[in-house]
């Protein structure tokens, strides 16, 4: 980084003099005001070592829109500091790994105190400083739960389940929860309300745009510069960047999208592609706002019940216990029956490049395999039409934005890839990259956990698999497409092709069973036709071909 940039002289300019502090190693997702030595040590005794990793960037082809989130907000946060007074170390790493970078630091600092990284990539790669005492490891007192809420709410050995996880949360917090000691309302969830399609009214509100400063313009150019290969559109009008930028943010959640969310929770729409979601997930994973915070200001909101409960849950609920379960299973390398797979150099990534990407470094990650799944991932994921509308519509979507609400995630995105055959873990790089919000804690759970199955009943009942008549109710993807969800449209065979061919692995599941059984009953021609326009779209789509109604009849 040159010293003359606009980020560097507002931080020579702001720093206040080193010496005599405390020295703390802060990782890129933890750019909070409110952690722990952040909130606890006078700014004037404290230290901060920011270090900026661009062969962590250029590892996997993240979206541009995800590395400006990174980068600025890390930026942002480093003149925040400073201007509270407390001295911070920015550091350019030149080096292969983090802790490359940081034991020299070490060496001229003194050992570094860190909270616990969020990534599991990153505590593997620091792990050898925590071992020479370069690095002395503090508690993360970001979330909002320990591993004894976890054990107590799902015991120690899998399966885990959120529902009761979520009860144990709300019993020992009192969130939500009347003076008898019982759930308010009568019910620990809502869920079953939440699931309304949207017809366009009430109108869905627009996300806030900031206009952005020479900071955020600078990583812009950075990003134009030296990633400019990597997939997705960067739009800094609509990135917040700053601890005001994501206050606005919150403010605007709180009285634009909560008071609708609740019924609305599972639509879609080409219309608003966040509809009433807050679009809080990638501020709360860089702990640019507190989810403590977030959490007591929902309770305190004048909102539905059924908004509230909804959002509660997502927040106390299943982000809390998607990290746990990622903790405790070492990222899935742990579970009986998973292996680590090596990296193959392009993770999948050729079909959208054309090429290989270079090796992303690492173990390659869990390769969980409970279901019939070895394809990577299509180019119709990459943006390269499909001709199924859904599927496009929620590319085209994510790669302008980088962003999607959880059900295009699970109903389109994760469902399709599973009865396309995907293999989990391409599946799981490709939401790590895709995503604004994605990081290995949440992403690998999501994915590898839920929206493929990949690793069984460990933490969720069934497959989330559906076919054409779920994505017609709950959307308006539909209108438009050359498919008719009722006849023509391929995934609903592509459902019973599914079913078909996971039967063994799914007959001890009660969760299945009715379906398989409706599976059995198809006639036998039914059965095969429903392999043969898996088979079709399969190689279709695998090579970057866009399907029709005429191509798939035969």
């Amino acid at each position: 980084m040159s010293h003359s940039s606009p980020f560097a002289r507002r931080l020579a300019a702001a720093n206040p003099e080193p010496a005599g502090r405390r020295w703390l190693y802060l990782p890129y997702d933890q750019l909070g005001h409110h952690l722990g030595p952040l909130a606890e040590v006078p700014p004037g005794e404290l230290g901060v070592v920011l270090v900026e990793h661009p062969g962590k960037a250029a590892r996997r082809p993240y979206h541009q829109q995800k590395l400006a989130y990174v980068l600025a907000n890390g930026r942002h946060f480093a003149l925040e500091l400073a201007e509270r007074g407390v001295a911070v170390r920015h550091v350019v790493a030149r080096t292969a790994s983090y802790r490359e970078t940081l034991r020299p630091l070490a060496a001229e600092l003194g050992p570094l105190a860190v909270m616990a990284p969020a990534e599991r990539e990153l505590r593997a790669d620091l792990r050898p400083l925590v071992d020479e005492g370069a690095i002395v490891p503090l508690e993360h007192d970001g979330w909002l739960t320990t591993r004894d809420d976890f054990v107590k709410g799902c015991g120690e050995a899998p399966p885990w389940r959120m529902d009761r996880f979520y009860r144990h949360l709300r019993r020992r917090t009192g969130a939500l929860m009347d003076a008898e000691g019982k759930p308010e309302g009568g019910r620990f969830s809502f869920d079953g309300d939440n699931r309304q399609p949207w017809k366009g009214e009430p109108a869905a509100p627009t996300p806030p745009a900031f206009e952005p400063d020479a900071i955020t313009q600078e990583v812009g150019d950075l990003i134009r510069e030296r990633f400019g290969h990597h997939p997705g559109q960067l739009d800094l009008r609509a990135l917040p960047a700053t601890q005001a930028d994501a206050e606005r943010v919150w403010a605007w959640a709180k009285a634009e999208c909560l008071p609708h969310f609740g019924p609305y929770e599972d639509a879609m729409s080409r219309r608003s592609h966040s509809l009433f979601h807050t679009r809080l997930s990638p501020l709360l994973n860089l702990q640019r706002l507190s989810a403590r915070r977030v959490l007591d200001d929902a309770l305190a909101l004048d909102v539905p019940l059924n908004s509230k409960e909804g959002f509660v849950r997502q927040l106390l609920g299943w982000r809390e216990f998607v990290r746990h379960v990622h903790a405790v299973t070492d990222g899935f390398r742990t579970l009986r029956g998973v292996q680590v797979r090596e990296h193959a150099g392009d993770g999948g990534w050729a079909q959208w490049r054309g090429e290989a990407w270079p090796a992303a470094g690492g173990d390659g990650g869990a390769d969980p395999q409970a279901l019939a799944g070895a394809d990577p991932v299509p180019p119709a994921f990459w943006g390269v039409e499909s001709g199924l509308s859904c599927l496009d519509t929620v590319a085209s979507e994510l790669w302008a934005t980088g962003y999607t609400h959880h059900i295009p995630r699970l109903m389109v995105l994760a469902n399709l890839a599973t009865l396309l055959g995907v293999a989990p873990r391409d599946l799981a790089d490709w939401f790590w990259v895709a995503y604004v919000d994605a990081y290995d804690w949440v992403v690998e759970p999501n994915v590898l956990g839920m929206g493929t199955f990949g690793a069984g009943d460990v933490m969720t009942t069934k497959p989330y698999v559906a076919g054409a008549a779920y994505i017609d109710r709950m959307s308006d993807y539909c209108e438009g497409c050359a498919f008719d969800p009722k006849s023509t449209c391929p995934i609903t065979r592509l459902y019973w092709a599914f079913l078909a061919r996971n039967d063994a692995a799914l007959a001890d599941n009660r969760r299945t069973k009715l379906q398989l059984a409706s599976c059995r009953r198809r006639a036998a021609d039914e059965r095969a036709e429903d392999a043969r326009v898996f088979e079709a779209v399969r190689a279709a789509l695998q090579a970057g071909e866009r399907l029709s109604p005429e191509a798939l009849v035969r």
